[in-house]
C-alpha cells in the first residue's frame, strides 16, 4: 500500500507539501480544480520533475467544483466530460497512480429526472474510455442531491462499468450510513476497491478532521488496510500536524488484547 495526503485539505502550499511528503514517504493527492482556478500553479511537467526530485508520487482528485457528469442539461454534461478528459491527461502526464471521480448530482428527485441523470452518467462514463490511468468512483451522499444513494446504487454502476474502481471515503460513509457505513460499502465493493480517502468527523458533517478526532472506527479501518495493495490518501485538516498525527495513528500497532 501507499499512503499520501491532500495538500488542499491540509492547506499546504506545494513547497511545504513536497517537503512533508518526502520526509514521511508519502504521495500527494493533487486537486486538479486548483490548477483550473490558478494557472500559475505548476504544470504537469513541473510537478513530475518536482516529484522525481523529492521522491514523491501522485494521485489526482479529478474535478468536482461546478462539475456534474449526470447533469440534466446536455451542455453541462458535455463540458464536464471535457474537463474530466483534460484532468485525466494531466494525471497521465504526472504519472498518477489513480484518479478519483465524483459521479454527479440531480436536483430533482422525481423518477423521470433521476432516470435521465442515470443515463447521462452512464454515457459519460463510457465517453471517458479508454482510461489513461486507473479511476475510482467515490461514495458521496452528503446531500440529497447526490445521484447515487447508498452502496447498492454505486455497486450497480460499477457492475455496469467494469473499467472503473472504487474509492472508499470513510468520512462520507459515516455521515451517510452511520457507524457501520464503511463496513457496508466495504462488504459490497471490496473487490473493486483501489483507493481510500481517510479523514474523521463527528457523524453529522464533513469536517475532514485528523484521524482519531471523530467517530470513525479506526481499529476496523486499520484491519482492512492490512494487505491492501492500492493507494490511501489522507484528506485531513490541521496542516502538517494533522497529517503527521493521522499517519502516526494509522501506522502504530494496535494494543494486544489480554484475555
Amino acid at each position: 500500500m501507499r499512503y499520501g495526503f491532500s495538500p488542499l485539505t491540509a492547506d499546504l502550499e506545494y513547497p511545504e507539501a513536497f517537503d512533508l511528503a518526502s520526509e514521511l514517504g508519502l504521495f500527494l493527492e493533487i486537486a486538479y480544480d486548483l490548477h483550473e482556478i490558478n494557472p500559475r500553479l505548476p504544470t504537469a511537467k513541473d510537478l513530475l520533475e518536482m516529484g522525481r526530485a523529492a521522491g514523491v508520487g501522485f494521485t489526482v482528485h479529478l474535478p468536482f467544483v461546478d462539475l456534474n457528469l449526470a447533469s440534466l442539461v446536455p451542455e453541462v454534461s458535455k463540458l464536464s466530460i471535457e474537463r474530466i478528459q483534460r484532468s485525466m491527461e494531466f494525471s497521465r502526464q504526472v504519472g498518477a497512480y489513480c484518479g478519483v471521480l465524483h459521479t454527479g448530482t440531480v436536483p430533482l428527485r422525481q423518477d423521470v429526472a433521476v432516470q435521465v441523470a442515470r443515463n447521462r452518467l452512464a454515457k459519460a462514463l463510457e465517453a471517458l474510455l479508454p482510461l489513461p490511468i486507473p479511476v475510482a468512483l467515490e461514495n458521496l451522499v452528503l446531500e440529497y442531491t447526490d445521484l447515487l444513494q447508498g452502496p447498492a446504487e454505486l455497486a450497480e454502476v460499477l457492475r455496469a462499468h467494469r473499467a472503473y474502481g472504487f474509492c472508499l471515503d470513510v468520512g462520507h460513509a459515516l455521515i451517510e450510513r452511520g457507524a457501520e457505513g464503511s463496513q457496508e460499502y466495504y462488504g459490497l465493493l471490496s473487490n473493486r476497491l483501489i483507493h481510500y480517502h481517510l479523514h474523521d468527523n463527528g457523524g453529522a458533517k464533513d469536517d475532514h478532521l485528523a484521524a482519531g478526532l471523530g467517530k470513525v472506527n479506526w481499529t476496523w479501518v486499520k484491519s482492512v488496510l492490512q494487505g491492501f495493495e492500492g493507494t490511501i490518501a489522507l484528506e485531513v485538516t490541521g496542516g502538517a500536524k494533522g497529517v503527521r498525527d493521522s499517519i502516526r495513528l494509522l501506522t502504530q500497532r494496535e494494543p494486544e488484547r489480554r484475555y
